[in-house]
């Protein structure tokens, strides 16, 4: 048995990093969709820390993911020595950071707002709660759109440009390499950093989730008036996950920024907050696996429609436009797997379990 586990696992990862060169020979975009499929992966994760272990409906998650590309695309890109002649003297070429100090930064950076973010909302539930982190998520974005006045600093709707590629021990991951023969595109380079950082980023959710800390915030969920009870400190736990949620949203962020080459208000819209939110509980609130899945799904979903939505414009004399017809598909999707699974697509196990025993 245990064997046979060790095998599905060894095959597995054998198949996640074959996955880009298979799909290479298809176009770089579906790798492409890949990339962006991992970086919803840890955004899933990052926001089932806060809302399937702690419970907290969080609707404004985008706005970490904002920081953390602002945060890189301002210290990997020449836009503050151009705007400041004080930075460009010391910084003729602009500031261009190491990913080894941007990965760390963005943590922290998003943290802190995630921590930011949990102060003022510490007594509110439910609906109130996704009212006011909805709230926040669009004072972020509207921020960044208008803080090119009176100091511009993020460029505002024009967003900033030339960012930096992610260099790791002089590996240039936005240029093609060749390696052992094989020809590998920029996008597959980043695959690989993805999936390193997701797999980092499903051992620390895995720790956490049977840790004290994982269980006090599952009680928390549970009831949180018998977990304070109990002597948990509702207070702390409740900032700790606004925190570690909010810095898996870091790190997302500023590898998109990196990415993209490119970092603009309009990529953290409340949709996409919506999206994240969508991901966890499709997949299954407080399960791992689940919300991978929900994650790697939704992702990857609107994609794969773009090649059904075009036949059905053509079916319809042109009459329906394309990318409403494929959020229509999209919508219709979540509507029937909410009806014959409510659950999410993966619930956890433990979740929802009837308590009572049979006599």
């Amino acid at each position: 048995m245990q064997n046979n586990k060790t095998l599905h696992w060894v095959l597995g990862g054998l198949a996640l990093l074959v996955l880009p060169l298979v799909l290479q020979y298809f176009g770089n975009a579906w790798v492409r969709i890949a990339d962006l499929a991992l970086l919803y992966v840890m955004l899933a994760l990052g926001l089932n820390i806060v809302v399937g272990y702690a419970g907290l409906l969080d609707l404004g998650y985008v706005a970490f993911y904002a920081v953390g590309a602002y945060m890189f695309a301002l210290m990997a890109s020449p836009h503050l020595a151009e705007t400041f002649e004080g930075f460009a003297a010391m910084f003729p070429n602009g500031l261009h950071t190491s990913i080894w100090l941007v990965i760390p930064l963005g943590m922290l950076l998003a943290a802190g707002a995630g921590v930011l973010l949990g102060l003022p909302v510490l007594r509110l539930r439910g609906d109130y709660l996704a009212i006011v982190t909805l709230g926040f998520g669009e004072i972020i974005r509207i921020f960044m759109n208008n803080l090119d006045q009176p100091v511009n600093i993020t460029n505002g709707p024009k967003g900033i440009g030339q960012v930096d590629s992610v260099k790791i021990f002089g590996l240039d991951l936005a240029k093609r390499q060749e390696i052992f023969g094989f020809d590998i595109a920029s996008v597959t380079l980043y695959y690989y950093l993805f999936l390193a950082l997701v797999l980092f980023t499903i051992v620390i959710c895995y720790r956490l989730q049977d840790s004290r800390i994982g269980r006090a915030w599952m009680a928390i969920r549970e009831d949180e008036i018998a977990a304070k009870a109990m002597g948990i400190n509702v207070r702390n736990m409740k900032l700790l996950a606004f925190g570690m949620g909010a810095s898996f949203g870091g790190v997302a962020g500023s590898m998109f920024g990196a990415f993209q080459g490119f970092v603009s208000p309009e990529s953290f819209s409340l949709m996409e907050s919506v999206m994240i939110v969508a991901m966890v509980v499709l997949g299954g609130l407080g399960h791992i696996p689940g919300v991978i899945l929900g994650a790697v799904l939704l992702s990857a979903l609107p994609e794969v429609l773009r090649y059904v939505a075009g036949p059905l414009q053509e079916m319809t004399g042109g009459r329906l436009d394309a990318s409403i017809l494929r959020q229509l598909l999209i919508a219709l999707a979540m509507i029937v797997i909410m009806l014959l699974r409510p659950r999410g697509l993966w619930p956890t196990p433990e979740h929802g379990k009837n308590l009572s025993r049979p006599s």
